[in-house]
């Protein structure tokens, strides 16, 4: 029995936890895109090094405040930040959207034009992150690093095995949560969200119905540019903050908004976590954890791991080939690519 309980704290140290934390991440980030998607009618490639500025400005207005002094208690001081750097971010998308992406849209470019222009702002935003806040490896969480603590859990369990869950894990679930409820009751509940629904569905029909396509673009940007900078901060306090890692994330954002169904903000979130647990499982070493379960003393000889770490990103690119080619709209049947 005790192995058996040793088991499941290991699964839950090394999988499930990372996974869910990993997969609120994903699912903030993917629905940036599917909303991008839905209503603008194009693939923000940009939308990964927007999560890099967004997290950038955060990171800077934390130093800010740290050094003045000031702090969240145990809570990471990042927090307080946030609504800056989610301000910062919502000013560059906007200009953004006023200097390339307007243009394109009133010459009814096909959607493909726009793709091509997100490819342009994707390097510049990423030049322009590495220039405010350089290429190296920032770590920039503080406060209380562990709610439970491994050592702590041994001694009141009895067990081998020690349940560590960081604050930044609990965090991340916690304001992830917080964030999707926020989005959907306000596409739910509010005018400005109904008319952005009814803007998605048809657009004729919104312009013809009296809904001011302006507005509902400058609010699709500014929801964008709140949902890509949590999950940027979110991702960067978890793990760390570095440039060139929010470029990469390109491709398990994208696939988790396609897994579930482009378009469809229900599917982002169930692509997130689809896709972050397809990447742990079948990354993580199963050794310790098989061990545990088998009889006796018996040990596996190997690691038992599918793939290594480094290819974990081949992983989300395995999902996203599979599943745009036996089901192009995705788990929620979104709008197909």
């Amino acid at each position: 029995m005790m192995d058996l309980l040793n088991g499941l704290v290991a699964f839950l140290n090394f999988v499930f936890i990372p996974a869910v934390a990993y997969g609120s991440q994903l699912a903030l980030g993917a629905l940036g895109v599917t909303l991008i998607y839905g209503i603008l009618r194009f693939s923000n490639f940009a939308h990964g090094d927007t999560m890099a500025f967004g997290t950038a400005m955060t990171i800077l207005v934390t130093w800010a405040l740290q050094s003045a002094g000031i702090s969240f208690g145990p809570l990471p001081t990042a927090l307080i930040a946030l609504p800056l750097g989610i301000a910062a971010t919502a000013l560059l998308v906007l200009g953004t959207d006023r200097a390339v992406y307007r243009f394109y849209r009133d010459a009814k470019a096909a959607p493909v034009i726009l793709v091509v222009a997100s490819m342009g702002v994707m390097f510049v935003m990423n030049g322009l992150v590495r220039f405010i806040i350089g290429v190296e490896e920032i770590q920039f969480t503080d406060g209380e690093r562990f709610i439970i603590n491994a050592r702590a859990f041994k001694e009141w369990s009895g067990l081998e095995e020690g349940l560590a869950l960081r604050t930044t894990q609990l965090l991340t679930v916690v304001v992830a949560a917080i964030a999707v409820a926020l989005l959907f009751w306000f596409l739910n509940r509010t005018r400005t969200g109904k008319s952005m629904r009814a803007f998605s569905d048809n657009e004729d029909l919104a312009l013809l119905s009296g809904i001011n396509p302006d507005r509902v673009v400058a609010v699709t940007w500014i929801i964008v540019a709140a949902l890509a900078t949590t999950a940027g901060v979110l991702y960067g306090l978890d793990k760390s903050f570095k440039a060139f890692t929010y470029y990469q994330l390109l491709l398990p954002i994208f696939a988790a908004a396609v897994v579930g169904g482009l378009g469809n903000p229900l599917g982002a979130i169930a692509g997130g976590f689809v896709i972050a647990f397809s990447e742990v499982m079948v990354t993580y070493a199963w050794k310790q954890v098989v061990a545990y379960a088998a009889p006796g003393d018996w040990m596996p000889s190997g690691l038992l791991q599918l793939m290594s770490t480094e290819y974990k990103f081949a992983v989300s690119f395995a999902i996203l080939i599979i599943v745009l080619l036996f089901k192009p709209t995705g788990l929620f049947k979104g709008q197909s690519v």
